[in-house]
């Protein structure tokens, strides 16, 4: 909204921001139930605080259009989760209340190649239904070009290549790997990198 932040204090900005990490263990309470981390996320769940009926509903609801039976798992501890079921359950906590931006460091990275698939997707509808300023930190290239309006890549802490509207749409993995050895003078050396 074009609203500079840069001196705001974290506990002020942390309300407009909703955040996923790479690690599925970090974003939530491994003690305490599904229902419980979503009262929490939701602002329902301050000190002493009853979930009502109406929360439980809901919470249940929202749980549904994640497609992976944690609807029915409302009293489960989160750190019995899957690791995608969990991911999953946090993202649903980072948008519960629609942040004005919603960081994602590699937040499917840990996960297995279907569930990572499912989360992205997962991803992608809560970005585009809650029309929300997203800023994804993925390895995959094909993930990066497929998703968003811009593509923004880095090397050691420096742009080496930013590109946006036409120019993008026409872009390749070989086009990036290609930017990539023209403005670091190398190849791509880690493995991980070069997963499409």
């Amino acid at each position: 909204d074009g609203e500079d932040i840069t001196l705001t204090p974290e506990h002020k900005k942390a309300k407009h921001i909703g955040r996923l990490f790479q690690d599925p263990m970090r974003g939530s309470a491994p003690g305490m139930s599904v229902e419980e981390n979503l009262a929490l996320s939701s602002g329902r769940g301050g000190w002493m605080s009853r979930i009502s009926k109406a929360d439980r509903r809901e919470f249940r609801d929202r749980l549904a259009l994640l497609d992976l039976g944690l609807e029915n798992m409302m009293k489960q501890p989160v750190g019995l989760l899957s690791g995608g079921q969990r991911q999953a359950l946090t993202l649903m906590m980072a948008t519960f209340n629609p942040p004005k931006l919603l960081l994602l460091d590699e937040h499917t990275a840990a996960l297995d190649p279907a569930t990572a698939e499912k989360v992205l997707a997962l991803t992608t509808r809560i970005v585009e239904e809650g029309n929300l300023t997203c800023l994804m930190i993925t390895h995959n290239m094909q993930s990066a070009l497929a998703l968003g309006d811009r593509t923004i890549m880095m090397d050691r802490g420096n742009i080496i290549f930013d590109v946006a509207g036409d120019e993008r749409r026409g872009t390749t993995v070989e086009d990036l790997l290609r930017q990539f050895k023209n403005a670091s003078g190398g190849v791509l050396n880690n493995d991980r990198m070069l997963l499409i």
